[in-house]
């Protein structure tokens, strides 16, 4: 993980949710840690890290995360045994 990688962990996992993360910049998360995103039908993607799967719709029009999409992406993290 490089130091951008890094961020972005530590600001999905930030004490109270910070509004504003480009999804793109936490799909590059989830490869960094050896993570697979895979196309779905619209805005759908499917991620699968360590043996957990989940889909999440990335954001229209905007290109940030709203906080309960964040809620998610951390639940999906700590699942998957990521912690920052």
């Amino acid at each position: 993980m490089n130091a951008k990688h890094r961020k972005t962990l530590a600001a999905v996992f930030s004490n109270p949710l910070l509004a504003g993360i480009l999804w793109a910049d936490i799909e590059a998360l989830f490869v960094a840690l050896g993570g697979r995103v895979e196309e779905g039908r619209g805005s759908r993607v499917t991620i699968r890290l360590n043996g957990v799967r989940v889909v999440f719709h990335r954001p229209h029009p905007h290109k940030t995360t709203v906080i309960g999409a964040l809620k998610a992406v951390r639940r999906f993290l700590d699942e998957a045994g990521v912690k920052p």
